[in-house]
């Protein structure tokens, strides 16, 4: 597929990638990326990239490649690069036998560090990280040159192979790249290339001691793998001279290009890893997957479909500046394919029994009950009938206020693809003095949903037949954050967590066919929202679903009160 092609969106990236094969500059396929770095699960941010590289590569018949940019043995590990893989395959895409590791390219760098120590352009520095902070200049003031600066090549390779020997602690000494300390971009005022880090890599073990920066690293990576189109978030854009300055340097034509875009920022959530990684290691939250997070872990577990993750991408669109997205198009993104594939079923979650008076004990009537009301090809189910039901307790009011609709005493409700039902009394815990039991007739007559005396309800309430259904803990998520960005409001991020984020239910009660559902299978509750059955109790004896989404926006409501 080409630019020409209207099914792909159109954008300033696809513009450049279209003038370079227009110019003749791209005498190759189109080669992306995904490079992220093993020290977290990747989260809704991410799959941004994820789409645009993997787009990108399907669009114009090229490839994309996913790569552990793993060069800092600190905090990286292979739980998070088996994350990696499986969000990205949940996602939707395949990089087939494309799977690269920085780590895999540690020899390869170490040569091209030796080639530019050797060219003049490198020098051992023996500052300490507060003198190279202080050393390097500020915006208005230019930096000054290390003392260290013009020490011999002969000196800086016995300095750097024995860095790499490990005859140094660790902060002792770094290999800069010699540039510019005058330079009015500060990321040209000689960056450093290598530092001494004596901790084991997850990959390698103890057999470096010595690892590469991203700045360095990440270029030659792209040009080992033979990347076109090196494409990354806006805070990399001060840092394009200097990865342009290395290949320039060490490597011959064709060369990668980079591009920038703007990195999603979602409200009601905190994009940092280093944020999520504090919620998790204080127990803010129960793990990276916890479906309160923002993580593709998290969101499947919550029940959100790559499909409507991949169409809240593709809308939210690529640019050059940086904004807060609102959350509701996310959702509205996940209610949108949800209410196309999932299953209809009757669930009650704050159960409040009812015993119709007039209906035969013991009887039990199976009625048939299409799974989605526009999908005939989805099926139906039996679900059961009988005396004794649980509706939800806030579909009955004992004295309702005008603009009530539902069940109360005297009132008459159609029940769900059942009879027409009255109440007639009421009980109530003696203790509490909560409703504790309703009692009503049915009309046997309204089995088809009408009155053969033409008479009309004002409501439809869902039911469960209650020596028929299913105990279930159901958890009710919400945003992590009661304001939209937590990270620009005063003080700690955590000040502003949502106390209302996770509601959890112990005692509702499903029909008998969500029994037999499978971990990660949605459905419609219906009247109440799309829920998951959680993946994450597959092995606990209880049944839990998660509520992925509400039917209805209900923040837009919050937001219209001022509140």
């Amino acid at each position: 597929m080409t630019e020409t092609d209207p099914s792909h969106p159109s954008d300033f990236i696809r513009d450049i990638i279209d003038d370079d094969r227009k110019a003749g500059r791209l005498r190759r396929p189109v080669a992306t990326r995904f490079p992220p770095e093993p020290n977290g699960y990747p989260h809704i941010g991410h799959a941004k990239s994820i789409c645009l590289n993997f787009g990108i590569a399907e669009q114009y018949g090229g490839t994309c490649n996913l790569r552990m940019d793993d060069t800092d043995p600190s905090g990286e590990s292979m739980e998070y690069v088996k994350s990696i893989i499986r969000d990205v395959k949940w996602l939707g895409f395949d990089w087939q036998d494309r799977l690269f590791y920085a780590s895999d390219y540690y020899e390869k760098l170490y040569r091209y560090a030796l080639a530019l120590i050797r060219k003049g352009k490198a020098y051992v520095c023996d500052l300490n990280p507060d003198e190279i902070r202080q050393y390097r200049g500020t915006l208005n003031e230019p930096g000054r040159e290390s003392p260290y600066r013009n020490r011999t090549v002969e000196e800086n390779l016995d300095l750097f192979e024995r860095m790499r020997a490990g005859e140094f602690p660790d902060g002792s000494r770094v290999l800069r790249a010699k540039i510019d300390m005058g330079s009015p971009n500060v990321t040209m005022r000689d960056p450093i290339m290598y530092r001494i880090k004596k901790e084991n890599h997850y990959r390698t073990g103890d057999a470096w001691c010595i690892y590469p920066m991203y700045d360095f690293a990440h270029c030659l990576s792209d040009y080992i793998e033979g990347i076109t189109h090196s494409i990354c978030t806006l805070e990399f854009e001060n840092n394009r001279p200097l990865y342009d300055w290395f290949l320039d340097e060490l490597v011959e034509r064709p060369r990668p290009r980079q591009i920038e875009f703007a990195r999603l920022n979602l409200s009601y959530t905190v994009m940092s890893k280093r944020k999520l990684l504090e919620l998790v290691e204080t127990g803010v939250v129960g793990g990276w997957d916890d479906p309160q997070m923002p993580t593709l872990s998290g969101m499947r577990r919550r029940g959100f479909t790559p499909e409507a993750i991949r169409k809240f991408c593709e809308k939210i669109g690529v640019s050059k500046n940086d904004s807060l997205i609102d959350m509701a198009l996310l959702e509205n993104c996940v209610r949108d394919d949800l209410n196309e594939k999932a299953l209809r079923v009757l669930a009650v979650l704050r159960p409040l029994r009812v015993v119709i008076d007039n209906y035969p004990e013991g009887q039990v009537e199976m009625f048939d009950c299409p799974y989605h009301p526009k999908n005939p090809d989805a099926g139906s189910r039996k679900v059961p009938f009988s005396r004794n039901l649980f509706i939800e307790r806030e579909d009955f009011m004992e004295e309702p206020p005008k603009k009530f609709f539902r069940l109360s005493p005297g009132r008459e409700v159609r029940l769900r693809y059942g009879y027409f039902i009255r109440c007639v009394g009421f009980e109530k815990d003696l203790a509490t003095g909560e409703i504790a039991e309703i009692h009503c007739t049915y009309d046997p007559q309204t089995r088809s949903g009408f009155a053969p005396d033409g008479r009309k309800v004002d409501a439809t309430i869902h039911w469960v037949s209650a020596p028929h259904a299913v105990p279930a803990e159901v958890r009710l998520y919400d945003r992590l954050f009661r304001v939209p960005d937590a990270l620009s409001e005063p003080g700690e991020f955590t000040e502003y967590l949502n106390p209302k984020s996770l509601e959890v239910l112990r005692d509702c009660r499903l029909e008998p066919s969500l029994a037999t559902a499978a971990p990660e299978q949605r459905f419609q509750f219906e009247r109440l929202g799309y829920f998951c059955l959680d993946a994450g109790n597959a092995v606990e004896r209880a049944t839990v679903f998660n509520r992925t989404v509400t039917l209805r926006d209900t923040w837009a409501k919050i937001a219209g009160k001022g509140r």
